[in-house]
């Protein structure tokens, strides 16, 4: 049984089919990632497995440690051990960087500040320069987002969803990015990206390849890379999937 198992997930939008008959099983202590192409359903599955409002009228099931959550709100389903990772990271007038990494350590944690510091040093951000400074307009996309994922870091939870974590950042963040999702991996977090990006998935063991809604095939990443990029990429009927084409390719 995986960490999370999705079974036959769909859902309507303003009359519209955004999800179809998704299923997929996230496996304990792996990095996965949900490919696709913009439009594919990629952040709706995301948004739907987090419980967000506006996503919750799902039909089909989601589980959850084999615990079913569909049900459950956002809140619930955060204190079981689900985050997510915005693609645009949010604003938070008033909160000093050190409060934010810090929000989700555990009041029991003796070495709390140690934590925080340790957690943004991973991702490359100098505690010092760092700790007292608010999480607002001041900082830039990139400073946000390594913040948010150092806050990810010091939390060390079960599952973390990453959504396009390499929008709006340099190369040399994006490095620093990939060495901080391996080492949750070492730690113990079970990782999900939702990217269309090649530099992104190639950080991932297993892939799912979704296309108009729909999960068209799961493999190992470096099975499902080389279709995307030769046949996804270039695609001039995006979202209209050849199904049997791609499960026939990638075997």
């Amino acid at each position: 049984m995986g960490l999370l198992e999705v079974k036959n997930l769909s859902l309507h939008i303003n009359g519209k089919h955004i999800l179809r008959d998704v299923t997929l099983d996230v496996w304990r202590g792996h990095i996965h990632a949900l490919v696709g192409t913009n439009g594919a359903g990629k952040s709706t599955l995301a948004s739907a497995i987090m419980g967000l409002e506006g996503y919750r009228e799902v039909t089909g099931k989601i589980y959850f440690k084999g615990e079913r959550i569909d049900d459950l709100s956002i809140d619930q389903r955060a204190q079981k051990g689900i985050t997510f990772g915005w693609q645009e990271p949010a604003r938070y007038e008033g909160i000093s960087v050190n409060d934010f990494v810090g929000a989700g350590i555990s009041n029991d944690e003796n070495d709390k500040e140690a934590i925080i510091a340790d957690a943004l040093q991973q991702v490359g951000m100098k505690p010092d320069d760092y700790l007292t400074r608010a999480v607002d307009e001041t900082l830039s996309g990139g400073e946000r987002k390594k913040i948010e994922l150092a806050s990810i870091i010091a939390m060390n939870p079960p599952f973390i969803m990453l959504d396009e974590p390499d929008s709006g950042i340099d190369v040399a963040t994006l490095e620093r990015m990939a060495d901080a999702i391996k080492l949750l991996k070492e730690r113990g977090t079970t990782v999900l990206l939702i990217t269309h990006s090649l530099a992104v998935m190639r950080q991932a063991d297993h892939a799912f390849l979704m296309c108009d809604g729909q999960i068209i095939e799961k493999n190992t990443a470096d099975k499902i890379i080389p279709y995307f990029e030769q046949n996804c990429i270039p695609c001039n009927h995006k979202n209209k999937p050849d199904i049997e084409r791609a499960r026939e390719a990638i075997e």
